[in-house]
């Protein structure tokens, strides 16, 4: 029954997430919000959208370990594996913003989580607060830049009827909602059977499952060769799950950080300085670089399996 559970949420969590981002994009273009603006934001929050489900579902049930692990561990997956497996498909392009902005801007959202979780192993009220505070900051220099950078020609839109638009918006929150429970009791209940901790439970299974939205759509990108924005959307929404989901998650409910949440963390921070050294010169992940990914994050999966 607790595997049906987790299916069922993760099944919830995926097409929730799809049904809102739809929704919500119609909703933006019908107001005419500039189509970078709708990326940086709605879409690519909207991806992230079941780690933010699930880690604040964990906060409120006081499963506060699945909460960090599975933001981390989605981090994680989404930088080597889902780039690692569409840069092994094909070669993938860096922006210059995202190797001088997003990347560092990454590091130091990790930095700042695990700093704030070493003094006294927790992230309080305040905390949670504070990373939401710079998670504002960032938000409004991403508008910003996305202002100065719009183009003045207005792509063709076919308007989605209203009342199709908010049964997206509503009904795939509601899904995501709901999966988000149903994925935090699954995983629990199997971490208590088989005797994992949560931490482990959130850095893989349910790391994996939140992240399968991002894995598809990239993957599927890959093969069609449109992969030019995969590391940046990556790179951002990483940024978007520390600072907004863990923020908010913390702001709800003090989240206990272990030592094993800071060698994460840590991790975090090496693999993402890693595959910003990769792409720094000549500006692309390539084939080869892909195939390193994918072997760290086996190794690493080994280690956290292990200890």
């Amino acid at each position: 029954m607790m595997y049906l559970i987790l299916i069922a949420g993760f099944v919830l969590l995926i097409k929730g997430a799809d049904f809102f981002v739809e929704g919500s994009s119609a909703a933006a273009k019908i107001l005419k919000v500039p189509p970078l603006i709708i990326g940086l934001t709605v879409v690519s929050m909207g991806t992230s959208l079941p780690e933010a489900s699930v880690s604040i579902s964990a906060s409120l049930a006081g499963k506060n370990e699945l909460a960090v692990s599975n933001a981390v561990g989605s981090n994680i997956f989404n930088l080597m594996i889902v780039c690692g497996v569409c840069a092994a498909i094909c070669p993938i392009a860096i922006n210059k913003d995202t190797l001088k902005r997003d990347f560092p801007i990454s590091i130091a959202a990790v930095g700042l989580l695990m700093g704030l979780g070493a003094l006294g192993f927790s992230v309080g009220h305040l905390d949670g607060v504070i990373l939401l505070a710079v998670f504002a900051g960032f938000l409004y220099l991403m508008v910003a830049s996305a202002k100065k950078a719009r183009q003045e020609a207005e792509d063709e839109y076919k308007a989605m009827p209203v009342w199709k638009l908010l049964l997206f918006v509503i009904g795939g929150a509601a899904a995501i909602v709901v999966g988000g429970k149903m994925v935090v009791s699954g995983a629990s209940d199997i971490a208590s059977a088989f005797g994992m901790t949560e931490n482990l439970i959130g850095m893989t299974i349910v790391a994996f499952g939140t992240s399968l939205p991002e894995l598809v759509t990239s993957v599927v990108a890959a093969r069609k060769k449109e992969v030019d924005m995969a590391v940046g959307n990556v790179v951002g929404s990483n940024i978007f799950n520390i600072l907004f989901v863990l923020g908010a998650a913390a702001a709800i409910s003090p989240i206990v950080f272990s030592m094993e949440n800071i060698i994460d963390t840590a991790v975090l921070i090496v693999m993402t300085a890693i595959v910003m050294a990769m792409c720094f010169k000549k500006k692309k992940l390539s084939r080869l670089h892909g195939l390193i990914m994918i072997g760290l994050y086996a190794v690493y999966t080994t280690y956290i399996f292990m200890r």
